[in-house]
């Protein structure tokens, strides 16, 4: 097991650098850039986040980009000189080959570099936006896996029965209602909207959370997130338990359950010592990819919705904005968290089943 795990840690270089390197190239030639967006500024355009949406930002910032000549264009009342320190100041003046290797081996001496437009590094903006994402990811997706193993095993085992079918109704339904509609009914509903002033609406903790005692500082953060992680996990279940149903399904009809049956042993036996950890691989193998998408994109809409300041809604700005540090310090960051949780993932699956061996399959 520990030459497979030097092996998957040494497979991670190169892929790593080959998703740094295509991000890298789709990026550079997307028009807008960081000198693009600070002329439009100095000229007394609006191009923030807000403007890009709407769509008047988008032409703004395009008529600055570069003629057939290299030449900005739109630049026409501003200094040249100017215009070649914002390059330098951006890093521009290097060519796009140079400026790469650079942020490799900037990373290698863990040196994400600073915001581009904001005036802080990238770790300490991530460090900032940090707590919201793992508030959201971590709560929902135990309650997701909470939720729908018991549920899917239930279904598996009452399949066909009244329960199964109206279970499969209502996660169905609640798969098909879009977490952010949802959101915006929990808001008009519990949050002030229209009716019920029940939940807070912003943020993770109120305004008087540090005068508040221990057991209020958590009873307060869990108010602040009831109405989020409603949102994500109603949507989120519904895969997850069917999942566990088809896959308990196909194990309780193997020969070797009969057999097991024909032993002696009853239900709870053979559900629990032979049905359960093999049905359980196909679950645990979609158990990274669920955290790490509910941590860093699913909660998008909900982290704008609830004004809530995590990773999702820093990237999606940054990405906007042209923020080239922090897109690609935060790609680089989640996606070295995202191939650690995969192995973790696979290592997991020999506490399920140990006759798995992967290190006799290399």
């Amino acid at each position: 097991m520990t030459s497979y795990i030097i092996r998957r840690l040494l497979l991670m270089i190169p892929t790593l650098f080959g998703i740094m390197l295509l991000n890298f190239v789709i990026v550079q030639a997307a028009p807008g850039g960081p000198v693009e967006q600070m002329i439009a500024k100095l000229e007394g355009f609006d191009v923030s986040a807000t403007s890009r949406i709407s769509g008047g930002g988008n032409a703004e910032i395009q008529q600055f980009s570069m003629d057939e000549t290299g030449e900005y264009r739109g630049r026409r009342g501003l200094d040249p000189e100017l215009v070649k320190d914002i390059e330098k100041l951006y890093g521009f003046d290097k060519p796009a080959t140079e400026r790469f290797f650079m942020m490799v081996g900037n990373y290698l001496k863990l040196d994400f570099g600073d915001s581009f437009f904001r005036d802080a590094s990238v770790i300490d903006l991530i460090k900032e936006k940090l707590p919201v994402s793992i508030s959201l990811g971590l709560w929902s997706t135990l309650l997701i896996y909470l939720i729908s193993i018991p549920m899917g095993i239930r279904k598996a085992l009452k399949h066909g029965s009244r329960f199964d079918i109206w279970t499969s109704a209502i996660i169905t339904t609640g798969y098909a209602i879009p977490s952010f509609l949802l959101a915006i009914l929990l808001i008009v509903l519990f949050a002030g909207g229209s009716y019920w002033n029940i939940f807070p609406l912003r943020g993770l903790t109120s305004d008087n959370f540090d005068q508040l005692s221990f057991a209020g500082q958590m009873l307060d953060y869990a108010w602040h997130l009831i109405l989020p992680i409603i949102c994500i996990v109603i949507g989120g279940f519904a895969t997850l338990t069917m999942l566990t149903k088809n896959s308990f399904l196909d194990e309780i009809h193997r020969q070797y359950v009969q057999t097991a049956r024909a032993k002696g042993l009853n239900d709870t036996q053979v559900l629990y010592g032979h049905v359960f950890r093999n049905a359980m691989l196909l679950v645990i193998s979609g158990f990274p990819a669920a955290l790490i998408g509910i941590l860093f994109t699913n909660s998008l809409l909900i982290e704008i919705i609830f004004s809530l300041d995590g990773l999702g809604l820093l990237g999606y700005e940054a990405a906007i904005n042209r923020d080239y540090p922090v897109v690609f310090g935060s790609l680089f960051i989640f996606t070295v968290i995202g191939m650690l949780v995969k192995l973790l993932g696979d290592m997991t699956y020999m506490l399920v089943d140990p006759r798995i061996d992967f290190e006799a399959r290399a």
